[in-house]
């Protein structure tokens, strides 16, 4: 049977946004056991929050003007600390998705648990927007690579040799077929914005 590897956090610096309280010493406490550094501070983080491995935040006193950030885009992962059940409490908690979340009061457990928790959820949602960010390039390519096939059509040439004209192109230019449409596309606004030109010239 294969033993999963217990990631190790020592050295994590981690930012506590919240009013003091005697109960906090509980989770600095955790924290501390763990290996983390840690820095309290309230109403707003300090300039080391950016630099910080995890954000622990309070829900019940939070306010968006807190983060250097929007709502959902903390840089880090984030666990937020929740004692109210107040329905707008817990929608703002949400709409800054929290990675992991702790329930006030602190208990003497848990801590460890909602950092890898939140560690994982963030590094899921990261690779998630990079994947999407992926998607979006690809999609903004094809399109290029269509209205230059369309350029090229336009010319008398049917859809197979206006994709075969574009591939001839990127070849002779030795770039890639993106490449190619883009300078297609940037060639026919060029003619159409000095034949925009000319014909205000004319008038």
């Amino acid at each position: 049977m294969r033993r999963e590897r217990i990631p190790h956090l020592g050295g994590a610096r981690a930012v506590v946004l919240h009013k003091p309280h005697p109960s906090l010493a509980v989770l600095t406490r955790q924290l501390a056991a763990i290996g983390l550094q840690v820095t309290e501070c309230w109403p707003e983080p300090n300039a080391d929050v950016l630099g910080a491995d995890f954000l622990f935040f309070d829900v019940d006193l939070g306010f968006d003007a807190q983060f250097p950030w929007q709502a959902g885009e903390a840089p880090m992962p984030t666990i937020a600390l929740i004692g109210s059940e107040a329905p707008g409490r817990i929608e703002w908690a949400l709409s800054h998705r929290a990675d992991a979340h702790l329930a006030k009061p602190l208990g003497q457990s848990g801590v460890y648990a909602a950092l890898l928790i939140a560690r994982q959820g963030f590094e899921a949602r990261r690779r998630l927007a990079r994947e999407l960010e992926d998607l979006r390039a690809q999609v903004a390519e094809r399109r290029v690579v269509v209205a230059a096939a369309l350029i090229l059509a336009g010319a008398g040439a049917s859809e197979s040799e206006a994709f075969g004209r574009l591939r001839a192109l990127a070849m002779s230019w030795r770039v890639g077929v993106e490449e190619a449409a883009r300078r297609v596309c940037a060639a026919r606004s060029a003619e159409v914005k000095g034949g925009e030109a000319d014909g205000a010239a004319r008038r």
